[in-house]
């Protein structure tokens, strides 16, 4: 019996989502970005998980769509099915969503990994747009998202000439928050999961969205927003539960300082 093309490993909050075609560089066949559509659906209901890391098994996060697929016309870009927008999956999820960039991201896979709410990369991660190699405009978002993240120039650069860009560069660049050593990756994604879900309930999906809405709006308009998002969510914050809190956030804070 074969192996599933998508795990799905949940613990305390956290969801380690894999996409697992090691043997295609977990190359996005139509099976497998349907097990994306349905595995994040299935995460953004489970009221329990409340962060997902998103990686690749083996020395790929993800090659791209399928290109044997491709060949046949089977996994055309711009087909309809709610599953086909594989970065809508990603973002269907109102927590947040750490990719876990073990190796090569291209295209497609480049766009997956753009999807995620920030990215950790192994030191064998690398990134390329090959779009034009192949011939098909990108429709889940690199064409958009790229530019926003590393600047317009950088962008046109590697989606006009089809290079790759290794981990230090990605780093360098910003498209990267950090680069570990690869048996550090996970464990530092896992890391960084734990904070975040030190936080407040309920707290994720709502300064998430407050984020991704407010950066889309000019500075003035994003301000306003803030107020009037921190009025209605501060009414509902009692004196109680910020005491009831306020012992882990010290002991947190000594902790942080005993650590340098």
């Amino acid at each position: 019996m074969s192996e599933p093309v998508l795990l799905i490993d949940k613990t305390d909050g956290l969801a380690v989502v894999t996409m697992n075609r090691p043997e295609r560089l977990n190359a996005l066949s139509l099976e497998l970005r349907r097990a994306l559509h349905d595995g994040f659906a299935a995460l953004e209901a489970d009221p329990d998980v409340r962060v997902v890391i998103l990686t690749g098994a083996g020395r790929a996060f993800s090659a791209g769509l399928d290109l044997g697929e491709l060949g046949s016309g089977a996994a055309i870009h711009g087909r309809s099915e709610p599953w086909a927008d594989t970065g809508a999956a990603i973002r269907s999820f109102s927590g947040p969503v750490i990719g876990a960039v073990n190796g090569v991201a291209v295209t497609g896979g480049f766009e997956l990994a753009l999807n995620c709410d920030l990215l950790i990369g192994s030191t064998a991660a690398r990134f390329a747009d090959t779009h034009g190699r192949v011939g098909l405009l990108a429709g889940w978002g690199l064409s958009q998202r790229l530019s926003r993240v590393i600047g317009l120039a950088r962008a046109k650069e590697l989606s006009l000439s089809g290079n790759f860009i290794d981990a230090a560069t990605a780093e360098r660049w910003g498209l990267l928050n950090r680069v570990v050593e690869p048996e550090a990756l996970l464990p530092a994604c896992r890391e960084l999961a734990s904070a975040m879900l030190g936080l407040a309930p309920d707290f994720l999906p709502t300064y998430k969205r407050v984020i991704d809405d407010g950066f889309g709006m000019p500075l003035e308009a994003a301000l306003r927003y803030e107020k009037a998002e921190s009025r209605t969510w501060n009414a509902r914050v009692s004196a109680d539960s910020i005491e009831a809190r306020r012992g882990a956030i010290l002991a947190r804070g000594k902790q942080q300082v005993s650590d340098e």
